[in-house]
């Protein structure tokens, strides 16, 4: 099978910030679980905050929240397919998005 991906070459777009230049696929330590643990984390702050105080607008904003996180990871995991190929897909085989185990 061919190789798909950019990996090793130089990432020096413009449109990104220097901590988006990874050159390098990192599948240890917690990302060996999941692999968008700082959007998990916000996650679990939305809806903790509504649970803790639940109310219409807060379902709202929770909602919205799960939405545009869940948009964000998936468009995310298309530039890191585009960019790391066979090797990110056999990673997302191996790992969950959000919460490990489950999803």
């Amino acid at each position: 099978m061919k190789e798909r991906g950019k990996a090793g070459k130089n990432r020096n777009e413009s449109s990104l910030y220097e901590f988006e230049k990874t050159t390098e696929l990192i599948d240890t330590g917690i990302f060996k679980y999941i692999r968008h643990p700082l959007y998990s984390s916000l996650l679990f702050l939305t809806w903790g905050i509504f649970l803790k105080h639940p109310t219409i607008e807060l379902l709202i904003v929770s909602l919205f929240s799960t939405l545009f996180l869940l948009m964000t990871a998936i468009s995310d995991e298309k530039e890191c397919v585009d960019y790391f190929g066979d090797k990110y897909l056999d990673y997302m085989k191996r790992s969950k998005m959000f919460i490990p185990y489950i999803i």
